[in-house]
Order: C-alpha cells, then structure tokens, then sequence
C-alpha cells in the first residue's frame, strides 16, 4: 500500500489520490516529504502530462502538519526551520509545474491542507457535510508556514486575506465560493474529479499562478495604496485591542502578510517560515496546542469518559424556573431533548419558558433561525406545576434556590419521579454532593450538574462525583453534558468543588489589591492585562455580592450543622469584610442597582467613587505583582485541587479554568500556565508573593509532587489526579 496513489488517464491527466496509512486523516507526517518527492519527481519524467488533481481517499481532505512532532520541538535551530522549509518545498514545485494543477477538496481542507490547495491552479469543492477550507493555526499560537499567508495575501489581497489569517475560522463551500477562497462548488464527491478533469481540458495553459506573472496586482491594492496603507495602521491597533499584546501569532501574521507585499516571493515564503520558527517555541503556542487540540480532542474522544456504552436520555424535568432552570430548558430544547420545566407556580413555569422564546427571538433577528426553529424549540418544553408531570421521565435535574433546606424537602419528594434507568442532577454551585445524596433514595444515582450562568452561552457543566454516585451515572451524566452540545468537566466532592473555589480567589484578589491600596481602575486594568474576560470588581457586581455574602453564610449554616469547620473561603478574608460593609450601604450588585460600580439608564458604568473607604493601606503595587497575583491565586487553588483529588486530570483543569471561570485562554489553563513557567519558575515567585503579600500565595510542602511525578508527557495531559 501507499500513502499517495498514482493514476493516470487516457488524456495524460494524472490524479494522485492522499491516502496515509494506519491513520484517519492525510497528514504532514514522517512519511510525507518522501512521498510527496516520488511525486514530483514521477510528474516531472511524466511524458505527455497534461494536468494533474489532487485527491484525497479520506473523509477530509488533507489534515495538515502533525502537532505533536509541533509539540516536540525543544528550540528553534536550523534544524527546525530546515524541517518546515521542507514540508512547504513540494508546494512551490507543484506551482512550477508546465501543466494545470487542480485539488478536488472533499473534506476538510485546513491548513496545511488548504495551503496545499492555494498552491495548485485551480481549487474545486463538494458542497457536502463536512467540506470546509481555512487556515487555524493562529489558534493554535502558529501562523500557516506552507505559504499560507504569502498565497492567501496575494490571492485575495490584505484587506480580505486578514481575517482568515488572524482569526482562523473555517469557512464553507458556498462562501468560500463567493470569497474566492475556492474557484467552484460541486453537488457530490463524485463529482469533483470530473470538473477537475473537465476544467484541465479547458484551460491547457492555466499553469502559471497570477503571483508568477509579469504585472500581478494585488487585489485591493498594493502596499502604498493609501487604503491599503490605512488599513495596516489600523489592524495594529485593531489587534492589540483583542489580543490585548498576549498573543504573538495574529501580530506575527500581520507583519509577514504586510512584508510579503514588498519583497521577493520566494524570499516572502522564507520570511514565513522564520515566523513560523519563532512561533513554534512560545508558550502560547505549547499551551494551546496542548489544551485547545490534544485536550479538546480527548474530551470530545471520550479519553476521560467512564468505559461503557453511550446513554441518551429521552426526556428530562428541571426543578426551578428561575434563571438558571430556564437557561437549562433552552440548552435541552435546543438539542432536542424534550423537557418538563416544574415551578410552584404556572406562571413562574411559563415565563421561564418565554425564556427561550427571547433567546429565540434574538437569533431570528440575526438570521440564524426562523421562527419554525422557535417552534420546534417551544414545542418541547412543557411548564408544569405537578410531580405527575414528569413521572418515568430519564433524567431530574434539580435547580432551585440554593437553600440545603429547601434542597432536602425538593429531592426525596420528586425522586419518586424518576424512570428506573434515570439519573437525579443538582445544580448546586457549592454545596457538597455527598452531603445532599443524603436526601436522596438511592445516592448512587445522584450526580451534581453544575451549570454556569448565562448557560446559553457558558457551554460547559462541571460534574460532581458524590462518595456515593455510580460510576454508571457518572457515564451517563457525561453522555447527557455531550448530547445537549456542552463540555463535561468532571470533578470529585468538595465544598466549592473546583469552579466556584478558584472563581472565588480572583473575586478576592481583586478585592485585596483594592484594600492594599491599588486604585479600583488599576485593579480592573490588571485583571484586562492579565488576560480575565472582565474586570475581579466588575465580575463581583454581575455574580452579586449579596450573592457571595449567601454562600460564605450557607457553608457556615453547613459547617454548624455538621459540627466541623471546613474551612471553606478561609483565604477569601477581603472579600467578605468588604462585601459585607457595601450590602450594608444598600450597594449589593448590579441586580441591585449598584456595587462596585453605578449603573446609568443608558447601560453604562462607572466604578463608585465610595471605594476609597476600604483601602487599609497605601502600597504602590506594581503592575506586574497585580497581575501576578490576579492569576497566581487562583493557579494555586487549582493546583490544590489538583493535589485534594477534587479535579481528576490537568486537562479537564485546564479546560475547565478556560470555559468555566474566564482563566486567561492564552496560557492554556491553571495547570499549563504552572508548566508553561516552569515549576520551579513558579515555586520561586509565589514564594515572593507569600512574603510580601501574605501566606494565602504559601505552597503546601509537595504542591508539584503530582506534576514533578508526572514523567510521561502525554500529548493531552491526561494525568489523573490523586484519588
């Protein structure tokens, strides 16, 4: 067998056809450069070629490089840059071939992949499942290095070139089309090598790409076009204002794709490559390959699922109509899953069905529904006030107010409900599962399902092993967060569980640096500089203060209850002084209608200009230890629950801190931002930090034991944690 199959017709046309063997996909593996060779070499001694396609016999078309080899390179040396110049060599002789080259793209076409595609004379499509085109890797911390950015620049030009490159979403057939990303748009995989072929015999002497011919002009004008040149000032600018100067892969891609309009091709495709190189050995670009490819996938591949067959739950009941039942009944009408949504009133049950009647409504304004979807979507929830109503039904998700009293009167009275192979969720943010199982009939069907708010757009539930829970509900429990679209976390018992202890730190943090004296706007640029989706301060108003004030009183009520003292928010010390103090001047969120900050009709804020009170000292913290201590705080609490058995595996720790709690997406999470620095790196600084800003940033004796001991570096860094 071999990896590219060679054929050539009555009419001198040859269709090599990617077939890498042992693996799903056509990559840039070890086998690549020579198999490309023998082709090449076979076209050029090729008598009577008239054109070649290229073809793919997998589902996609052609993968790209392979990232783990990516994530295995130790420095970028000649060695290095000598390895990509030879994968994106072929590229530039299949240009200089004397006959039409077409790809026949029946899949997938991504990076490497495409970049192949922008390398041949004419680029063709099935509009099929699954077709799509583009170039990722500036979200994987890489810029496409095949020639990528010089072809697409030139084909294109910059203005319409950039956003593919900085961004790096797939694009499909139909507006791949209309962008000029592809040249033509078939209706069938059959159909594609036809119209390859068809379209070789019409244009003979289409060989010559328009970059290689004498006048080429970029479309939208070249680099002293004044539009041109305006646009490149203001994509700096535009840049930085996203990225915030975190991520050197967009600010590398503008400088090679501008660059590349003002020298020599070829000397543009070595200019790629040295960008490429230096990329190649960034954190960012270690961190998101690991997290954002190899962690995904082993989620989305089940590598920490529980062994066992899949589970589909039929219909589902949600206990509470209020904000966060009523964003659970849109996530399972949106998949699907057919739902009983039970209030203690109908008309609490029916406005938290008019719920996903306003999320609808919104994306039929924006054209991504119409108002049949509504329907569809409205049909399957059914707002009830009777147990009756959901009797047999697969799956109880509890989410009323987050009351232990309350709780303990709601699940052994609506557990009764449940089918014989149904699971019971609670939606508790805090409270620990084993504690509730308690009330439960049967405990090891009872999982917690903690939805973040809002969950239309918050895709991510951690789900929490009580002592007592099923493996087999835990698999079920997995299945359910996958069917309605969202990523499972799972996490073992604890108070706080991982989320909403290491949220919990940031909020605190925030808090401390305004106590110790940093003004409130320098806390909020901090956490803006440290990478946080918002502000510690304005977060703390959305979340509610009065909010974090209940949960410090619940754990305390519990801890009463239970005789013990868990120490649940003993480093969050700040918070609690100042929340307390700002409930008490009627200042209690933004539901409230005031925090941290004030809130005018027009929908704009301004921080409160009473904050001056807290600050109990007059230290001039440096940015720098702001920043730190924003991001260190909560990287210890994740290493903690590491190290307590809490969190299971460091990529569900990574993916967690990304998706559940804001943590910065550019260091690949709490645990890769630790691996990133370097273990020792981190260990030294956090010792600075506990002793200029007190022992909540001291390490336990051991901390990196679980990461030191952790000697085979799997691809995903699917390490368990200690049981």
């Amino acid at each position: 067998m071999t990896d590219f199959i060679y054929e050539k017709d009555a009419d001198g046309i040859v269709t090599v056809t990617m077939d890498m063997q042992g693996q799903s996909a056509n990559t840039m593996n070890e086998r690549y450069v020579p198999g490309m060779d023998a082709v090449m070499n076979r076209l050029r001694a090729e008598d009577g070629l008239t054109g070649v396609v290229f073809a793919s016999a997998k589902k996609t078309f052609f993968a790209g490089g392979d990232l783990r080899v990516i994530l295995a390179v130790e420095k970028a040396d000649a060695e290095t840059f000598h390895y990509i110049e030879e994968n994106k060599r072929a590229y530039r002789e299949l240009e200089r071939l004397p006959v039409p080259v077409v790809a026949a793209i029946n899949g997938a076409a991504l990076g490497g992949g495409y970049e192949l595609c922008l390398a041949c004379n004419h680029r063709i499509i099935a509009d099929v499942p699954g077709a799509i085109v583009g170039l990722p890797e500036v979200t994987l911390g890489l810029l496409p290095g095949a020639g990528g950015v010089v072809r697409l620049t030139k084909l294109l030009g910059l203005e319409a070139a950039l956003p593919h490159l900085t961004e790096g979403k797939p694009v499909k057939p139909q507006k791949a089309l209309k962008i000029g990303m592809v040249d033509e748009v078939v209706d069938a995989v059959d159909a594609l090598i036809p119209a390859a072929k068809a379209w070789i015999k019409a244009n003979p002497d289409s060989h010559t790409q328009p970059w290689d011919q004498r006048g080429f002009r970029y479309p939208g004008g070249d680099v002293l076009h004044p539009k041109v040149r305006q646009l490149i000032v203001g994509s700096s600018a535009f840049l930085y204002s996203k990225t915030r100067g975190l991520l050197p892969a967009p600010e590398k891609i503008l400088d090679i794709a501008v660059n590349s309009m003002r020298i020599d091709y070829d000397a543009a495709l070595r200019s790629e490559s040295r960008g490429l190189c230096a990329l190649i050995m960034t954190p960012e670009c270690k961190a998101a390959i690991t997290s954002f490819f190899f962690g995904m996938q082993a989620i989305k591949g089940g590598q920490v699922r529980p062994k066992g067959d899949r589970w589909k739950a039929q219909n589902a009941a949600i206990l509470g109509a209020g904000m966060m039942g009523s964003g659970i009944a849109w996530a399972h009408a949106n998949a699907g899953l057919p739902s009983v949504l039970k209030d203690t009133d109908m008309e609490r049950a029916e406005k938290g069905k008019s719920y996903t009647a306003l999320l609808c409504d919104k994306r039929i304004k924006r054209g991504r529904m119409d108002e049949a979807g509504k329907q569809q979507r409205l049909d399957l929830i059914t707002p009830a006030t009777d147990n009756a109503a959901f009797n047999g039904t697969d799956l109880i998700i509890e989410a009323v107010f987050e009351d232990i009293d309350l709780k303990e009167k709601v699940i052994p009275e609506t557990f009764a409900q449940l089918g014989p192979d149904g699971i019971y969720g609670s939606n508790t943010s805090t409270l620990p599962i084993s504690i509730l199982a308690e009330f439960c009939p049967d405990p090891t069907r009872f999982i917690g399902l903690h939805f973040f708010s809002p969950v239309d757009k918050m895709k991510v539930v951690e789900i929490i092993m009580g002592e007592k829970t099923s493996e087999e509900t835990l698999r079920k429990a997995y299945d359910y967060v996958q069917q309605i679209g969202y990523m499972p976390i799972v996490v073992n018992d604890s108070r706080g569980f991982f989320t909403s202890r290491v949220f919990g730190t940031f909020m605190d943090e925030g808090i401390a640096l305004m106590v110790d004296g940093m003004s409130p706007v320098a806390v909020e640029r901090a956490g803006w500089l440290a990478g946080m989706p918002v502000g510690p301060l304005a977060v703390h108003d959305e979340v509610s203060l009065v909010l974090s004030q209940k949960v410090e009183k619940t754990h305390k009520a519990l801890d009463e209850r239970l005789g013990v003292d868990s120490g649940f928010g003993k480093h969050n010390t700040a918070a609690k002084m100042v929340c307390d103090a700002m409930i008490e001047q009627g200042r209690g969120g933004r539901r409230y209608g005031g925090g941290f900050y004030d809130y005018a009709a027009d929908g704009s804020k301004t921080l409160w200009d009473g904050l001056g009170q807290f600050a109990r000292g007059n230290a001039d913290i440096p940015m720098q230890d702001a920043i730190d201590r924003l991001l260190y705080r909560q990287a210890i609490e994740t290493l903690r629950c590491l190290n307590e058995g809490v969190l299971r595996t460091e990529v569900e720790a990574n993916l967690g801190g990304i998706f559940a709690i804001g943590f910065p997406a550019h260091t690949g999470g709490a645990i890769q931002f630790i691996r990133g620095i370097g273990i020792d790196t981190f260990a030294a600084r956090a010792a600075e930090l506990a002793e200029r800003y007190g022992e909540r940033f001291a390490l336990e004796p051991g901390a990196f034991d679980i990461l030191r001991d952790a000697q085979d570096q799997a691809a995903w860094n699917g390490r368990p944690g200690k049981a």
